[in-house]
């Protein structure tokens, strides 16, 4: 699978939320979308992670930006996940995959030397009009939210 780039359009989607309410891209329009894929609910990087955006979420709600969370997991382990972390964004279920292979996130992994398929930690900045804006493939997850954040920044002041 290629990587998204920025100018691209961002492949499109309607996942359900926890509560299995469907979510689609198109809901964003006009809006930035900070949507990142994940391995697996209550792991411990995976938590971090988005406690990290929640964290944050009103310096990315001040430069007119959403936040959104995909992995595998089931919309009843999502909710759990969220309402265990008091999480503040959405987290959208992809059982099948289909979202995560669109953004070719679903890669080939190695954890202790044995090769699996596995969601790739990545995030996407998405600008209003629907492109991609930028793309972080591998991310690690100490100081990621702040990395997106200052990219958003940097984005939205047109620099």
């Amino acid at each position: 699978m290629e990587k998204l780039s920025p100018g691209q359009s961002a492949p499109s989607f309607t996942l359900p939320d926890g509560d299995g309410v469907p979510v689609s891209l198109s809901q964003f329009k006009g809006k930035w979308l900070v949507l990142y894929f994940y391995p697996r609910d209550n792991t411990s990087g995976c938590t971090i992670e988005a406690i990290d955006f929640t964290l944050s979420i009103a310096d990315f709600r001040q430069l007119n930006a959403e936040i959104a969370g995909i992995s595998p997991d089931s919309c009843s382990s999502h909710k759990k996940f969220a309402v265990t972390h008091e999480l503040g964004h959405k987290l959208l279920s992809d059982p099948d995959r289909s979202v995560i292979q669109k953004y070719g996130v679903w890669q080939e992994k190695k954890l202790y030397g044995k090769k699996s398929m596995g969601v790739v930690r990545s995030t996407f900045l998405i600008s209003p009009e629907g492109k991609i804006a930028h793309a972080w493939y591998g991310v690690k997850v100490k100081g990621h939210a702040d990395q997106v954040l200052f990219k958003l920044r940097e984005l939205a002041s047109g620099k």
